[in-house]
């Protein structure tokens, strides 16, 4: 196949890759925001709701887990060409999502609310979570957490080489910016229903032990490099740069 239409084929897939993986993201964001919503209501009884929205979250989380790892990706390699490793990521990622957010059961059941000025603090968190979050994906640009810049760049040029270790922006404060920022968004919510409970506890679990596996999969990938990197930056909570200041 020609180079030409190759990267005509990558342009394509990345566009897709990118249309859904922000739509997806950004209804996610919503639902972080508004607290739980239910656009497709099932009628299901208190606990089957909340059955049903914790297998939706294994849903994910099994998805996402073992499409990262190295395993899977050899495997993967075998059926699919090397560029388009990291957007099948992005739209399995994104389908999964899609699906989690259509299907969740809101509950009834009122576990929280904050009023007045403690919401407004809420509201405050999440913003400059959302804004620590974009900080963070702008720092990514040479990562590139879709992967369409490295689908069309690989497409072009199948030698070309992708820095993918981030050291600077808000990852000299913590070596999981993203995830950070992601907890905040999950718990600056100021309405926690039975259901968003549930969610908060189960995502913010995953995150947890996803940063933990993802750990170890730099220390192989990058090796003494991430070792120094690990010992002079926390992993998810910026604590170092709280007791200088």
């Amino acid at each position: 196949m020609a180079k030409s239409e190759n990267h005509t084929i990558a342009k394509v897939v990345a566009l897709i890759s990118l249309v859904l993986s922000a739509g997806s993201l950004l209804w996610f964001a919503a639902f972080l925001y508004a607290g739980s919503f239910s656009v497709l209501d099932l009628g299901l009884s208190f606990c089957w709701a909340l059955l049903l929205n914790a297998g939706l979250s294994l849903a994910f989380f099994l998805q996402h887990s073992i499409m990262v790892r190295k395993w899977f990706r050899v495997r993967a390699r075998k059926c699919l060409r090397e560029p388009y490793h990291g957007v099948l990521f992005s739209l399995s990622s994104a389908a999964v999502l899609l699906i989690v957010l259509t299907a969740w059961q809101k509950s009834s059941c009122l576990l929280f609310s904050a009023e007045g000025v403690s919401r407004l603090a809420f509201r405050m968190v999440f913003a400059a979570s959302v804004a620590g979050f974009a900080w963070g994906g702008r720092t990514l640009r040479s990562v590139d957490g879709f992967d369409n810049h490295s689908l069309l760049l690989r497409a072009g040029n199948p030698q070309s080489e992708i820095d993918r270790l981030a050291t600077r922006g808000p990852y000299k404060f913590v070596r999981h910016p993203l995830y950070f920022f992601t907890l905040l968004m999950i718990w600056s919510c100021p309405d926690i229903t039975a259901d968003r409970l549930v969610f908060n506890v189960l995502w913010s679990g995953w995150i947890v032990t996803g940063a933990w596996l993802e750990e170890k999969d730099l220390v192989r990938d990058f090796g003494r490099p991430y070792r120094d990197y690990q010992k002079a930056v926390p992993m998810l909570i910026p604590w170092k740069t709280l007791i200088r200041r």
